[in-house]
């Protein structure tokens, strides 16, 4: 769910052209711009879609780029939508009583869950702000291992102009945000429910 906001939460881009001075960079309108983020996101999330970049011209190593993220973010897709499911098919059968989830020292599961992701998130977070860059590059490595397409080249792919690395910093804030509110919101849950036979 972090992860998918600012990808299909597309305003999140818009408000940032101005600030971010993207038209300056791209030397291009900011219709021309949301244009080229919409098609390029388009086809990262929707079905049978034509690759494009709008008015940015793109090379073969960049589009190659953009099929591995195309991976990446189809597969965030199904994981949140089947551990979705999963999750409120098991808080169906724990209120039906077809099972009963384990509740050590008398919380629910969905206290450990906050405490835990959110342990793990601030640890995360904390290397990250030491040295972002850094933190993008490893970043990279590890998802996409034995490749170079995501180091673009402005002349040939100009739609990273217009993604700046500003951009993903704040697409970073956002997501780390929204995981520490929920997070928040799962041990406030857990704590209340402290007392219930399983977690309503």
């Amino acid at each position: 769910f972090s992860i998918g906001l600012p990808i299909y939460f597309r305003p999140f881009y818009y408000m940032q052209i101005e600030p971010l001075e993207i038209e300056k960079e791209t030397s291009e309108s900011k219709e021309d711009i949301k244009a080229a983020y919409d098609e390029l996101l388009d086809y990262l999330t929707l079905p049978n879609r034509d690759f494009g970049t709008g008015v940015f011209p793109y090379s073969e190593s960049g589009k190659s780029h953009f099929d591995d993220c195309k991976v990446l973010f189809d597969l965030n897709a199904a994981v949140f939508t089947i551990s979705f499911a999963v999750f409120f098919l098991i808080l169906l059968l724990a209120k039906k009583k077809a099972i009963t989830l384990w509740r050590p020292f008398g919380f629910n599961i969905c206290f450990f869950t906050g405490i835990f992701t959110l342990g793990l998130f601030a640890l995360l977070t904390v290397l990250v702000s030491l040295d972002f860059t850094t933190a993008f590059k490893v970043f990279h490595l590890i998802l996409f291992p034995g490749k170079d397409n995501w180091i673009f080249n402005y002349n040939t792919d100009k739609i990273i102009l217009a993604l700046p690395n500003e951009f993903f910093i704040n697409c970073a804030v956002l997501i780390v945000s929204s995981i520490v509110l929920v997070c928040i919101a799962l041990i406030i849950y857990g704590a209340l429910k402290k007392s219930d036979k399983f977690c309503k």
